[in-house]
């Protein structure tokens, strides 16, 4: 039986005579039409004044009026009707803003909440951080779930449609409430599309009986509501009680957004361990897990981030909708194990998921040591962790600190001379792969000399007075690891950028400690430092330490602790495919012994500093057609730079974001315009909103600019500025 609606009629006999016109508002509250007589010249409150004068003493101040036709809010009181082109044709909603959305955590656990659906992404994404006690909310974002049939296509998201989609005419059907984007197939030149036929959209269905007719508490209709002649809008039930959904975490300190149970009721006693997630989620949360098969799939895996600087209902999420929270900006500021317990075992859950999902790449022995890490987290997880530190340590800790900025970090004894450059020397295994040959000639010994930020090569140390058989500049090269413990292969890969392109530079370490020690170099060099730098020692003993980690002595033995573990729930099925479970079992063990005394924050401290070190860390891609070529291409996105790509994931260039004074997007044709010191670059997204590139680039400037004084509050105006872009 359909909802009864009723209509008020409420004339303005001065108005009448000024050419006013009818304006129709349907308020979801009571479930009624009014129609008030206004004049274009009306302002947006004046109109919220009209409709509730008569409607009794009740607190309307979380109202605000929605226009469907136009999927935006009228949220600026003081401007106009005519300001925001309403006309007698227009039919407006007079809406709680407050509604009641599923948040699935980096963790896969999920919460009900009350968010603000007129806010922008980001102050949402903020607040709902504050509400859980997660600093630093500005490096998280709301995303949607995608179907990974998305990732065998591109597939551009229409973010103003409702968030269903349907593949092959099968219905892509999720849990209560999942939000499965609506996709539209992009123009494509890529012979990998091997599907290009996408469905009407059509509502979820989900196994559980929905009354289509309930209110919301909040006073607002339901997605799926069969009333459908107010906006041309359907609604599904506010909210459906799931398995899954734990009722939440309530935060003794509300702004913007409530945690609610699973009866939509606030709750004030609620708990919910953000600090210790469970080793096993639920099988709906397992089921939202991507698995990317090629840096192709990972580039449309980014199609799903929301606008920031738009609202959650301008971009099709409804209530009893289902987002993803998740990190979105790799750039995690004062991570500090004191106060962020919550926020590092996110980033630890996250971590986690991408390496089990094989997101990211790794290698067996780092796999193993992930797993190792893992497995010390279970343990440590069962057992009451004791404080580390007591009020004396602490003062004695920030006395440190104090000296030491004072003071300034000690040095190593050869940086004492201010007037010596610091100059790092040895022999090293050197080859320059070239492609034009199916097989490359074999490593050559080199006497290699890396002075400030330049490499050297010479046949012979007695031959440094001489012209070197090589030299370059490694300033803005990238460098990766090519590293396999089990042969004793100490690898450095390095792509310097030239005039002509990116040269593929390889180079051998004959063990552990040299290898640390020129890792550590190099990767100062292509951010424009020296060893001079303070994080110099720091860097060698961080590498030198994941090194040890990974080594570990082959056991013979196999004991009944082994053979418990189950390496399905720590290890990535490509290398489950390649072993056999004794097998790995034993290696976990193997890795376990090294790292058995940490505790439960050291371990997940240890997996994010491992994570962090993976050659793919923080990089993300995107399929673009560059202006120049006319071809699919794939652009990464990393903290410092932007790198351009071959569909096979081969680099061609790399443009530092200090070399970009400025970049801009054209909306109406989705090109994203780069300036740089000589070259301008255009190229536009495919399988991804121009925007979201633009937001990528821009947020990670602007927390890179973050200042050093952990005090100062995240200038969000800024972060709208460098995110927002030009409209042409």
């Amino acid at each position: 039986m359909e909802p009864s609606i009723y209509s008020a009629y409420i004339p303005d006999a001065k108005l009448m005579a000024k050419g006013a016109w009818d304006l129709r508002v349907f308020i979801t509250d009571m479930e009624i039409d009014r129609v008030i007589t206004v004049t274009g010249d009306v302002s947006i409150g004046k109109v919220m004044l009209l409709l509730v004068q008569d409607l009794g003493t009740r607190d309307w101040s979380d109202h605000d009026l929605w226009w469907p036709e136009e999927n935006k809010w009228l949220n600026r009181s003081r401007s106009t009707l005519d300001q925001y082109g309403v006309t007698a044709a227009a039919h407006i909603w007079f809406t709680p803003k407050h509604k009641i959305i599923r948040v699935q955590l980096p963790d896969l656990q999920y919460i009900t909440v009350s968010v603000d659906m007129s806010s922008t992404v980001l102050r949402a994404v903020m607040d709902l951080c504050s509400s859980l006690g997660i600093r630093h909310g500005e490096e998280l974002s709301f995303c949607r779930r995608l179907h990974p049939q998305a990732l065998k296509n591109n597939t551009v998201i229409s973010s103003d449609l409702p968030p269903v989609v349907q593949l092959n005419n099968q219905h892509l059907n999720s849990r209560s409430g999942d939000t499965l984007p609506r996709l539209q197939q992009s123009r494509s030149m890529n012979s990998l599309d091997r599907d290009r036929s996408l469905g009407a959209a059509t509502p979820p269905t989900n196994g559980y009986h929905i009354n289509y007719h309930t209110p919301s508490p909040h006073g607002t209709l339901s997605r799926h509501s069969q009333t459908g002649s107010h906006g041309g809008e359907k609604y599904a039930p506010f909210y459906a009680q799931n398995p899954y959904t734990t009722p939440l975490y309530a935060a003794p300190e509300k702004g913007t957004v409530n945690i609610v149970d699973g009866t939509g009721a606030t709750e004030e006693s609620l708990d919910v361990n953000l600090a210790r997630s469970p080793q096993s989620p639920a099988p709906e949360a397992v089921e939202t897990l991507l698995r990317p098969r090629s840096r192709l799939e990972k580039a449309r895996m980014n199609a799903g981030w929301l606008d920031s600087a738009r609202s959650l209902y301008e971009q099709g999420i409804r209530e009893g909708d289902t987002i993803l929270l998740r990190f979105k900006f790799f750039t995690f500021y004062d991570l500090n194990p004191k106060f962020d317990v919550k926020r590092i075992n996110q980033i630890y859950e996250q971590a986690r998921w991408m390496i089990m999902t094989e997101e990211l790449d790794c290698t067996e022995d780092e796999m193993m040591l992930f797993a190792a890490l893992q497995l010390q987290v279970q343990h440590q997880s069962q057992v009451p962790q004791t404080p580390t530190q007591t009020a004396e340590d602490d003062i004695d800790a920030a006395l440190n600190e104090l000296q030491t900025t004072l003071e300034g970090a000690a040095t190593p004894a050869f940086y004492n001379d201010i007037m010596q450059v610091p100059v790092l020397s040895d022999y090293l295994q050197f080859l320059k792969p070239k492609r034009s040959f199916l097989t490359m000639r074999g490593f050559k010994p080199y006497y290699v000399v890396l002075r400030d930020t330049t490499m050297s090569l010479y046949r012979d140390e007695h031959d440094t007075q001489s012209e070197p058989s090589m030299e370059v500049n490694l300033r803005g090269c990238e460098v990766a690891p090519d590293v396999m413990l089990t042969n004793g292969k100490y690898g450095i890969k390095l792509q310097v950028p030239m005039a002509d392109g990116m040269h593929e530079m390889w180079l051998r370490c004959a063990n552990d400690a040299q290898y640390a020690k020129w890792m550590a170099a190099f990767r100062l060099a292509s951010r424009g430092k020296t060893m001079a730098d303070n994080s110099y020692q720091y860097e060698v003993q961080n590498i030198h330490g994941q090194l040890q980690l990974q080594h570990t002595p082959q056991r013979l033995d196999i004991g009944p602790m082994d053979s418990n573990i189950n390496p399905d729930v720590y290890v990535a099925p490509r290398f489950i495919k390649k072993n056999k479970s004794a097998k790995l079992g034993g290696r976990i063990m193997e890795a376990h012994d090294k790292v058995k005394n940490l505790s439960l924050m050291d371990a997940k401290l240890q997996l994010i500093r491992t994570w962090q070190g993976l050659p793919d860390y923080a990089m993300h891609y995107f399929v673009v057609i560059f202006a120049s070529s006319r071809k699919e291409e794939l652009l990464a996105i990393t903290p410092n730079r932007m790198i351009r790509m071959d569909i096979n994931g081969r680099t061609l260039k790399a443009w530092p974001f200090k070399r970009m004074p400025d970049w801009q997007v054209n909306w109406y044709k989705k090109v994203v315009t780069v300036e740089l010191d000589n070259e301008v670059l255009e190229f536009w997204p495919v399988g991804a909103d121009a925007k979201n590139v633009h937001e990528f680039i821009g947020g990670y400037i602007c927390l890179g600019n973050r200042a050093d004084d952990k005090s100062t509050p995240f200038d969000e105006a800024e972060f709208q500025k460098l995110t927002g872009g030009w409209k042409a």
